[in-house]
């Protein structure tokens, strides 16, 4: 149930956290960054299935240089809040990528397994460059070992909906992200995604 300013998931309260004219506005300034540093370029944005969908969306429509789309499904989740700690493909990619440019498009790095399994997928293939471009980076919960070149927001390492997150394939609708309110569950240090 989502009302005013709080969405209820059984007997958890979540509260808004990112507001949806923040997200804009950061996504606005990500997307002037990306096109400044490709430009005369055509880079692949590769969006990472389900949860960058939204962010994706939004981010590709401020991209005023030329670039292709493709996008990977991976499962480190299921309907958990706490990552299983395994990497599986679900959808490979269409696209070839030695030689381009190609930046992955991600909803949140949390412990860093997602990206970095991507990472060494496509490094292995020779593109050009690699970069990561993720809306949310939860810093204190991410062991990554290369740099995140355009992060949107850095956030504490607890769990959040909305905007393409889920909560158990539930509320990727709502167009701002919600965070779990501590009084409602004990669980609040629990992440989120990957």
């Amino acid at each position: 149930m989502q009302k005013d300013n709080i969405v209820v998931n059984n007997e958890e309260v979540f509260k808004i956290f990112i507001t949806e004219q923040e997200i804009r506005k950061r996504i606005s300034e990500l997307a002037d960054k990306l096109n400044r540093d490709f430009q005369d370029r055509v880079p692949i944005f590769i969006g990472i299935l389900n949860g960058s969908f939204i962010f994706m969306s939004d981010l590709i429509r401020e991209i005023t240089i030329d670039c292709e789309i493709d996008f990977f499904k991976l499962s480190s989740y299921g309907d958990a809040k706490i990552s299983s700690g395994n990497v599986t493909m679900l959808k490979d990619l269409n696209c070839e990528v030695k030689g381009r440019d190609i930046i992955i498009v991600e909803d949140v790095v949390d412990s860093g397994l997602s990206i970095a399994y991507i990472r060494d997928l496509i490094i292995q293939q020779n593109p050009r460059s690699f970069s990561v471009v993720t809306l949310l980076y939860k810093k204190a919960a991410a062991k990554v070992d290369f740099p995140l070149e355009y992060v949107g927001f850095e956030i504490p390492t607890e769990f959040v909906i909305g905007y393409g997150l889920d909560y158990a394939q539930k509320w990727r609708n709502l167009r701002s992200i919600y965070v779990l309110d501590p009084s409602s569950d004990g669980n609040a240090s629990t992440t989120g995604e990957d």
